[in-house]
């Protein structure tokens, strides 16, 4: 399996390439900023671009949605939308056909209600999910439940080896795996959801105590 990560700009956003290597059918996550720069490199390695999914709806994610539209013919799937090549519907548990591999949905909400992390092959592609030492943005009450449960619900049940890729440069690496994640992550060790709010309540004073960027 071929990915590429792409910072594109922005608040440190990144963008990502994902091929087959054998049938040269690629997926493309999050071309905000700069779609061309994804599609000019999907270009040089041969690869034909089948779809274009966005994590959540942010505009800093989905800016650039009308320029990899016209690039590739194809409509970036959000979460909700209905595939026109397979007339399959961008939702929990579907499955998006790409040569020998498979590009599972896995909704995710809380940073935002429609956030979904693609699963491929052995990396995990989190959006604003899930950060390196890091977890996406939520206020304190509902929302911060909903990423609760995500996270520990769907995205700690993968296989400690999965490759964990953001959708900023907002921790501390650029790519993690899940089983780092959960040994190291300070929202991830909470003992529960009191202590994982309380931590988003109190992250600033927490970085200054840890020297955390």
């Amino acid at each position: 399996m071929y990915l590429k990560q792409f910072r594109t700009g922005g608040d440190r956003n990144f963008g990502y390439l994902v091929a087959d290597e054998k049938s040269k059918q690629a997926f493309v996550v999050d071309p905000s900023n700069n779609p061309a720069m994804i599609v000019d490199e999907a270009r040089e390695q041969g690869f034909t671009i089948r779809y274009v999914f966005c994590t959540h709806g942010h505009y800093d994610h989905v800016n650039g949605n009308e320029e990899i539209a016209r690039l590739t013919g194809l409509v970036p799937l959000l979460y909700g939308s209905v595939c026109s090549e397979t007339g399959q519907r961008v939702e929990d548990g579907a499955v998006f056909p790409l040569g020998n591999l498979e590009v599972r949905i896995m909704h995710t909400p809380g940073h935002t209600e429609d956030s979904m992390c693609l699963y491929a092959g052995d990396a995990l592609l989190t959006g604003d999910t899930l950060f390196v030492g890091k977890v996406g943005g939520t206020d304190l009450g509902a929302q911060a439940e909903e990423e609760y449960r995500s996270l520990h619900e769907k995205l700690m049940t993968l296989p400690e080896n999965t490759r964990v890729f953001p959708g900023h440069d907002y921790g501390t690496a650029p790519q993690s795996t899940i089983g780092e994640e959960k040994k190291t992550n300070p929202f991830l060790i909470q003992p529960d959801l009191e202590m994982f709010i309380d931590l988003k309540r109190n992250w600033t004073a927490y970085k200054r105590k840890h020297g955390i960027a």
